[in-house]
């Protein structure tokens, strides 16, 4: 349970610190998503729903942009919803490394390492 807690204690701290990063991409997924919805003549919601299933590489294809600056676009929500999770998988890496490190001994580990060297 130590190790349970420490781990949401430090991916909670790491997203406080990386909030405005993930607020930035996800603000810049939305306009895209947005500015794409009105090229392709899609309701607000549906374009909100489209930007996030591409941006989390889904991509259910029930929805799909038609015009050439729309697929590109779709190209650049991929790109930015990969970075996105790649932050979030990144500090919650970090968090499990760090809470596995205060909480079990490590020594065995590492010597286990050194043999197969």
């Amino acid at each position: 349970m130590e190790f349970t807690y420490a781990f949401i204690k430090l991916f909670s701290y790491g997203i406080t610190l990386a909030a405005p990063l993930l607020l930035f991409f996800f603000v810049l997924i939305v306009i895209i998503g947005q500015i794409v919805g009105r090229k392709e003549a899609w309701t607000k919601l549906d374009s909100f729903y489209w930007s996030f299933i591409t941006a989390t590489t889904v991509g259910y294809g029930d929805i799909r942009p038609l015009i050439k600056m729309s697929k590109m676009l779709a190209i650049v929500i991929a790109f930015l919803g990969m970075i996105f999770t790649g932050i979030i998988v990144a500090l919650a890496i970090h968090a499990a490394t760090v809470s596995l490190a205060e909480h079990h001994d490590t020594s065995a580990i590492k010597a286990n390492i050194q043999k197969l060297k």
